[in-house]
C-alpha cells in the first residue's frame, strides 16, 4: 500500500506494550514526559535499545517479488524457475508482495490491489495451489533462500470472508463498515480492540510459518496497526519458529523494541527523491542519517531503499545512472538493502498505482543499459565478504562539494573504505578530507572500468559517478 509520511507521521504515541525491563525507563521516561506537558511523540527512544537482529539478517540483501508482474505467467512456477538467477545475484531473503487472492467488489484497475486481501488463508488461484507455493518456498530453502510474505494486517477487501464478523471491522457512528482512510475506499478498516479478531491474525500468520515454511513477514502498514498485537504476535511466533523474521513497513522507533527486526528508511527513501528530483543539496542525505540515528533506539536495524512497488521505477524517476548511484548508497550504507523486481536489468515497465492494480510484466531484456547485474553482483559480494559494510559504523567525510557529493567510510579493525558518490547530473572534480589519504586504492567492481591513475583523495565523478577506495589497516 502506497504511502508517503510526512515527518509528524513518523513518531506517533505508543500503543500499550508489555511490562519488560526495557520497557520499564519508557513508562518512567513517559509519566515525566505527561507531568512536563510534552508530547508523547516527543520521547526519547535513543536512550532505549532495539531488540538484538541476528548477524545474518544484518549481512543479507532482500528482493521484494511481485508475482503478478515477475514472470509472463505471473506465477508461483514463474519465480521458482527464477530461484537460481536470484542466488546468482546474491540475494538472501525473498519477500512475496500479497499473494492472497484479491476482492472485486470496489477493487482498483481491472485487477485488483494485492494490498485488498479477500482470504487470508488462500493464495490467489492466478498465481497457482498452495502446492506450488510451498514448493517455491521448499526450492528456495534448498538453496539457502529465506521467503517472507506481505502480510496486510490493517485492512481486508470489502469481500473478505471476514465481513461476516462485521466486529472485526471498525465502525463509524451509525454502525457502517469504513475504510482506513478516506482515499482507500477498495479496503476495509479492521478493529484491534476485538480480542476475537487479534486470536484469528494471529493465528493466521502462524499457519503460513508452521505449515508453509514461511520465515516471516513484511507488514503492510505497520504502524497502522497496534504495536502490542505486533508483539504478542511476535512472542507467539517465535514460539513456532525461534528465527521468525519481521519486517515492518512503518519508520516508527517503538515498532523496533520489541516487535520488529527492521524497518523501512522512508525519511532517507524521501530525501533521495527531494536530492534526485527537486535539486536539494546531497548533505541532506547525511543530515536525514544523522536524524535518524538520533531519534531511534541503539541498535535499529532499517531497510535501505532506492526502488519499490510504491512508486515509478527507480529508472523512470532518476534515470539510469542515477538509479544507479541510489543504490550504491543503498548497498554500502548501513542497513539492509532491498531489490525490487527487474531493477537488476534496468527495467522501466510502469510500477506504483495504477499500474500495481494491473498485469505489467517485468520487461527482463531492455536495450542500452549498463552491466546492471554485473555491478549489483560485485557489490553484493564486496559487502557479503566484508564486515566493514554490514556494522553499524559510518563516519561522515567532508568534502569540497556537499551540494553534489556524498562521501562516507564504513570501517572495521581490518579495512577501510571510502565512497562517494555524485548526486548530480554535472561532472565534479572534488576531494574528501581523510586520515591516511595516500593509503586508498580503488576497488574494482565487476562491470566497470578501473581508473586510469589514482589521485585519491582527489577524484573526477561523471554526472551519477561513484567510486569506493580501499585501505587495509596496518596490523
Amino acid at each position: 500500500m502506497a504511502i508517503a509520511l510526512p515527518t509528524s507521521c513518523w513518531n506517533r504515541p505508543e500503543k500499550a506494550t508489555p511490562w519488560s525491563s526495557q520497557i520499564l525507563p519508557l513508562v518512567l521516561a513517559t509519566v515525566l514526559l505527561s507531568a512536563a506537558g510534552l508530547r508523547a511523540d516527543e520521547r526519547d527512544y535513543s536512550v532505549l535499545s532495539a531488540r538484538p537482529t541476528p548477524d545474518w539478517l544484518r549481512e543479507s540483501v532482500l528482493y521484494e517479488i511481485y508475482t503478478r508482474s515477475f514472470s509472463p505467467e505471473g506465477t508461483f512456477d514463474g519465480v521458482t524457475a527464477k530461484l537460481d538467477e536470484l542466488k546468482a545475484l546474491g540475494v538472501d531473503v525473498l519477500w512475496l508482495m500479497p499473494i492472497h487472492p484479491c476482492g472485486e467488489k470496489n477493487k482498483k484497475g481491472s485487477i485488483g490491489s494485492p494490498y485488498a486481501v479477500r482470504d487470508y488463508l488462500a493464495v490467489d488461484p492466478a498465481y497457482g495451489t498452495l502446492h506450488d507455493f510451498k514448493r517455491l518456498v521448499r526450492e528456495a530453502h534448498q538453496r539457502n533462500l529465506k521467503v517472507i510474505i506481505d502480510i496486510v494486517a490493517n485492512h481486508t477487501a470489502w469481500d473478505s470472508v471476514l465481513m461476516k464478523h462485521p466486529d472485526y471491522y471498525d465502525q463509524d457512528e451509525q454502525g457502517n463498515i469504513i475504510p482506513p482512510n478516506p482515499d482507500w475506499k477498495d479496503v476495509a478498516s479492521l478493529n484491534y480492540s476485538n480480542p476475537a479478531l487479534r486470536r484469528y491474525m494471529i493465528d493466521m500468520l502462524k499457519y503460513w510459518v508452521k505449515d508453509a515454511g514461511v520465515d516471516g513477514f513484511r507488514c503492510d502498514v505497520a504502524f497502522e496497526v497496534p504495536t502490542d498485537f505486533w508483539e504478542e504476535a511476535r512472542a507467539e511466533l517465535e514460539a513456532v519458529n525461534p528465527d521468525v523474521f519481521m519486517l515492518a513497513e512503518a519508520s516508527h522507533p517503538d515498532l523496533l523494541l520489541q516487535a520488529f527486526d527492521l524497518d523501512y528508511s522512508w525519511p532517507l527513501h524521501g530525501t533521495l527523491n527531494e536530492v534526485l528530483l527537486q535539486g536539494a543539496p546531497a548533505s541532506r542525505l547525511r543530515a536525514s542519517w544523522e536524524d535518524s540515528r538520533r531519534r531511534f533506539p541503539k541498535g535499529s536495524l532499517h531497510l535501505r531503499i532506492s526502488d519499490n512497488h510504491d512508486e515509478a521505477r527507480a529508472v523512470a524517476r532518476f534515470g539510469i545512472q542515477g538509479a544507479l548511484a541510489a543504490q550504491v548508497l543503498m548497498l554500502t550504507m548501513d542497513g539492509v538493502p532491498l531489490f525490487y523486481n527487474g531493477m537488476e536489468v534496468g527495467d522501466a515497465t510502469e510500477s506504483g498505482a495504477p499500474a500495481l492494480f494491473e498485469k505489467l510484466p517485468v520487461f527482463w531484456a531492455p536495450k542500452e543499459r549498463p552491466p546492471l547485474r554485473d555491478i549489483y553482483t560485485g557489490l553484493i559480494n564486496l559487502r557479503r565478504s566484508h564486515p566493514a559494510f554490514t556494522n553499524d559504523r559510518v563516519i561522515w567525510l567532508e568534502n569540497s562539494q556537499p551540494a553534489d557529493l556524498v562521501t562516507f567510510m564504513r570501517l572495521d579493525k581490518n579495512n577501510e573504505f571510502v565512497v562517494v558518490i555524485n548526486f548530480s547530473s554535472r561532472p565534479v572534480v572534488g576531494s574528501v578530507k581523510v586520515l591516511n589519504a595516500e593509503g586508498f586504492k580503488p576497488w574494482k567492481i565487476a562491470g566497470r572500468s578501473a581508473p586510469d591513475r589514482n589521485t585519491f583523495p582527489l577524484f573526477e565523478l561523471n554526472g551519477f559517478g561513484w567510486g569506493i577506495y580501499h585501505r587495509p589497516v596496518p596490523k
